[in-house]
């Protein structure tokens, strides 16, 4: 990974003592001084990160944490902005996760990425579904993927943090966390309120000496805390070592393969997982029915599946498996016709050089 950008920002203050590492990374001396704040959201001006993605029902945070760093690591490598979209998914299962039992080992996670990489997105999406299901990635993954040539821990230091967060790019971290996290509205975050919750990984992209806090990036969606990101305190006391002799806080090195892949995009817009529609009309669920899958959309009604798209000529509409429809023309839709019930849409994009990618959405209809 080239460091330009952020290393000119640090060499403005500091002692002229820069070396290379066996790696190839440009590192600075114990000479030197920090600026008083980094963030990888704006490199001279320039925001590397993704958008915030929202990993629910799903206790998937060890591979939303790693996806993100590497996101943004794809984008300052290429120095180019376009928002490269990895399957969490695809990470979280290969590499031996389950939902039942709440975790993957994020050692695992890491040398999985190793060994083989993480496809596209398009190659095994979210389902957002609260359970363990068979599910294999679209074929040809294998070509589609982004790996790393290493990985390692960071002491619990905030100085050694900073300048890995500003050699290296974005850490994942550990975190233990309490119930008032869930309630974060904004601010830096320190002081602990309710019961224990548990253990949360995440991804810290910024710090800010003014503050005395780190600029975290959450899995929660955009409507949690500050747009999906969250400010904590340099003592808020919330790094975890759940991995026998690591640390808890991670970086990742070297990241090669198919950053772009000439493949489709292609996303369901509606319906949305967990959101209620009342003859096409979407409105966020508010009362949880447990006789209904959580975060399956809920449908009352006619709806006209919407999906948005990019390098896309056509779009299969699926119901449990079953072709419905097949649309070759843009902007790609469907009316949905199936029966009362739970069911899973599914959509697959094919580009001209019919290269496929899919989305999958789990629906339940009411009438």
């Amino acid at each position: 990974m080239k460091n330009t950008l952020p290393i000119l920002c640090v060499m403005l203050l500091v002692l002229p003592v820069v070396s290379v590492n066996a790696m190839g990374t440009r590192s600075i001396g114990q000479e030197a001084l920090l600026p008083p704040a980094f963030s990888w959201r704006n490199i001279n001006g320039t925001d590397f990160t993704t958008p915030v993605k929202d990993q629910s029902p799903a206790p998937t945070c060890e591979a939303f944490g790693l996806v993100a760093a590497l996101e943004t690591k794809m984008q300052y490598q290429l120095g180019e902005l376009y928002n490269p979209d990895l399957s969490e998914n695809h990470l979280y299962f290969y590499a031996g996760g389950s939902i039942e039992e709440g975790w993957v080992n994020i050692v695992d996670a890491a040398n999985y990425l190793i060994e083989h990489g993480v496809p596209d997105e398009g190659c095994y999406p979210d389902p957002h579904r609260p359970f363990d299901y068979p599910f294999e990635s679209l074929r040809g993954w294998e070509n589609r993927t982004v790996k790393i040539t290493n990985w390692s821990w960071v002491d619990h230091d905030v100085t050694t943090m900073k300048q890995a967060l500003i050699d290296h790019g974005p850490l994942i971290i550990c975190i233990h966390f309490w119930q008032d996290f869930f309630y974060y509205f904004g601010g830096v975050y320190k002081n602990h309120a309710g019961d224990y919750a548990g253990g949360h990984v995440v991804t810290i992209v910024g710090y800010d000496d003014s503050k005395s806090c780190w600029i975290v990036k959450n899995s929660w969606g955009t409507k949690w805390g500050e747009k999906g990101y969250f400010r904590m305190a340099y003592d808020a006391d919330m790094l975890a070592t759940w991995y026998g002799p690591g640390t808890g806080v991670m970086y990742l090195d070297g990241v090669y393969g198919n950053l772009k892949p000439d493949a489709p995009k292609v996303y369901i817009e509606k319906p949305d997982y967990s959101h209620s529609y009342f003859f096409g009309i979407g409105l966020p669920i508010l009362i949880k029915n447990v006789s209904i899958q959580k975060a399956a959309a809920r449908i009352f009604g006619p709806l006209t599946v919407r999906v948005t798209t990019q390098d896309t000529t056509s779009v299969e509409f699926f119901i449990d498996d079953m072709s419905q429809y097949v649309d070759t023309e843009a902007p790609f839709s469907w009316k949905l016709d199936t029966t009362r019930g739970l069911h899973t849409l599914m959509v697959e994009a094919t580009n001209d050089q019919n290269v496929s990618s899919l989305d999958i959405q789990d629906i339940y209809v009411i009438f």
